[in-house]
């Protein structure tokens, strides 16, 4: 195994021993116990023929057998407590490792590798293997490999006084040191091409769940889209079916195809190990008869010997493919590694961000341009700008002007490619990350409604202000809303969790996304096309409701709807990563340029 592989295995072995170690400790205990129990009756099988073969009274053979008996089941009693225990931790591994590890690192990486498909793949790979994840993954495997460690060396330590008995120039061959030599190396011949067997087998199967990983990724997809509502709509109305169908049908045969070769690579496997394992036993009891039958060891010794050397080969075989298992796991635990490791945050800010009552926060983009992740274009080119706000701003201009990308730059979901931004005169970079995102509630077009209760999408969390989720969905507009719902904010949207469950019209949900901004109470309170979904009677209804919505704080449009900028004391205007143009409604509509093209083109639905 390479070092490389090692340094990831050790990496999430780290990250496992860190969060579960009561549940490895378990594991070694149960591993222990799992080795130990089979030679109880192996050793004291062949001491009670040996007796019986020697005369000893049956009171005293009674007495072994009871002695065996006993001490099998105080290890049973206390292999399954273990064992019960042992699996208990394991069923929950999912939850209680995967959880905490790629899904925070989900939740809180950087922005930019949200969108990456390269990281995606990565992530999925990460939590798709097996039921237990990685993590339980090399657990089990640890777990395994360390039974068939402690089997190994039990089953040498029995065997090995057996091997050496009876060495003396008297004897025959099979009495002989040259026949356990003999015996030693073949066994050692099939053990290590068992090994092969296995390792190659096991490892070449995995590589090829490896390399499909994009085919399993983009299964995922299509079971979401098939099962989603909204998806549906487009798919029946223009006439989709055929395409998703063909799509679907090729990449599941493709995926079928993968596992066949896989289950093929593994049949192969286990016929050859299979023949191994036979051929082995029939050594094994052939050389144990003839050295009993040359008189080296006992009848007693034959069984103990042979049990043993049985249980040494198929622990060899069992080591074999964990190791194969652990190879194909340092491929994972490589992606996991740079799962955990990607998109570290550049700049580690630790500055709070500075409390001011009158929300009004000076900002300056100095020089700032941005190319988005393995783009040669910018997004952004040389915007220099410096406001203080506490007012409302509009942000204006054709679709791909660059309006989103300062939003996202401003709320620092990106980091800039060149320039620096500056809140207050400091870096955004050099404050808490955590504490800047505070500063922002930000409705985007895009936004997410999530299948929770009304009071938990607004609250954006289990704990809700009742009071204040009411007042803030009467601000955006639901009043009526609220007051028809039986379960009121414990009533879930949609019916994907909860039958009772109601569904909300497109227009509601972004009243609900604009409710959730308020609730934050944040100093910026920024909205990305906050009326698309809506009809004319309530965007009126909004643009009338804002200022009591807002109130004191700085409010950010982002808008292909001018109508908005009327209620705004400063417009940018963006074109092409540039911005072009700004100031307020009444200047700009005065002077030629991009801002009063739009204004005009759009002037005869505002009369």
């Amino acid at each position: 195994m390479k070092k490389k592989d090692l340094e990831n295995l050790w990496f999430l072995f780290k990250a496992i021993y860190r969060q579960e170690k009561k549940t490895f400790y378990i594991g070694v205990g149960n591993a222990v116990l799992q080795a130990v129990n089979p030679y109880i009756f192996v050793v004291l099988l062949g001491m009670i023929v040996d007796a019986a073969f020697d005369g000893m009274e049956f009171k005293r053979i009674l007495l072994m057998i009871g002695t065996a008996m006993g001490a099998k089941l105080i290890l049973e009693i206390l292999q399954s407590r273990l064992n019960e225990s042992y699996n208990k931790k394991m069923e929950n591994y999912p939850k209680e490792f995967a959880s905490r590890d790629l899904n925070l690192k989900a939740l809180t990486m950087d922005y930019e590798y949200l969108e990456d498909a390269n990281a995606r793949d990565i992530r999925f790979r990460s939590f798709q293997k097996s039921f237990y994840g990685i993590g339980g993954w090399l657990t089990v495997g640890i777990h395994d490999m360390l039974n068939a460690g402690l089997s190994i060396i039990i089953s040498v330590c029995i065997a090995a006084p057996m091997l050496i008995a009876g060495h003396n120039e008297g004897n025959s061959f099979f009495g002989s040191a040259w026949s356990s030599v003999l015996i030693l190396v073949l066994l050692g011949i099939f053990a290590f091409i068992s090994c092969k067997i296995n390792v190659g087998g096991t490892r070449k199967a995995m590589q090829k769940f490896f390399d499909s990983s994009a085919a399993y990724n983009k299964k995922m997809y299509y079971l979401d889209l098939l099962s989603g509502v909204e998806p549906q709509k487009d798919i029946r109305i223009m006439n989709f079916e055929n395409i998703v169908h063909n799509d679907v049908e090729n990449l599941f045969g493709m995926i079928y195809e993968n596992e066949k070769q896989q289950n093929i690579i593994y049949v192969h496997r286990n016929i050859f190990r299979n023949i191994i394992l036979g051929l082995s036993s029939l050594f094994i009891y052939l050389f144990a008869g003839l050295r009993a039958y040359a008189g080296a060891i006992t009848i007693g010794n034959v069984v103990t010997y042979a049990s043993s050397m049985e249980r040494f080969i198929a622990s060899i075989n069992s080591l074999a493919t964990h190791i194969g298992h652990l190879k194909s796991a340092a491929m994972y635990a490589e992606d996991y590694r740079e799962f955990i490791e990607l998109g570290k945050r550049k700049y580690e800010g630790t500055i709070p961000v500075e409390k001011r009552r009158d929300n009004k926060f000076s900002v300056e983009f100095v020089n700032v341009s941005f190319k988005y992740p393995g783009s040669d274009t910018y997004a952004l080119k040389n915007i220099n700008l410096k406001f203080v706000i506490g007012e409302r701003m509009a942000i204006v201009g054709k679709n791909g002007s660059g309006k989103t990308t300062f939003i996202k730059l401003l709320c620092r979901l990106y980091d800039v490619t060149e320039g620096c931004i500056k809140v207050n005169g400091i870096d955004i970079r050099k404050y808490d990350y955590k504490d800047y995102c505070a500063l922002f509630a930000v409705v985007f077009q895009d936004f997410q409604i999530f299948a929770f209760p009304v009071g938990e999408n607004v609250a954006a969390g289990s704990k809700v202000d009742e009071a204040l989720v009411i007042d803030a969905m009467n601000k955006a507009g639901l009043r009526e809303r609220l007051e028809n719902l039986e379960s009121g904010l414990s009533t879930c949207v949609g019916k994907d969790y909860d039958e009772e469950g109601v569904a909300f019209s497109g227009g509601e949900k972004q009243k609900l996304a604009i409710a959730r901004a308020v609730y934050k109470d944040a100093s910026f309170v920024i909205m990305d096309e906050p009326t698309a979904a809506l009809d004319p009677e309530a965007e009126a209804e909004v643009f009338e409701g804002f200022d009591k919505m807002v109130g004191k704080k700085t409010a950010i449009y982002i808008s292909h709807r001018l109508a908005s900028c009327r209620f705004c004391e400063d417009i940018l205007v963006f074109d092409d990563g540039k911005v072009v143009q700004h100031g307020s409604h009444d200047v700009l509509e005065k002077q030629e340029g991009l801002y009063r093209q739009l204004w005009n083109a759009q002037a005869q639905y505002y009369a």
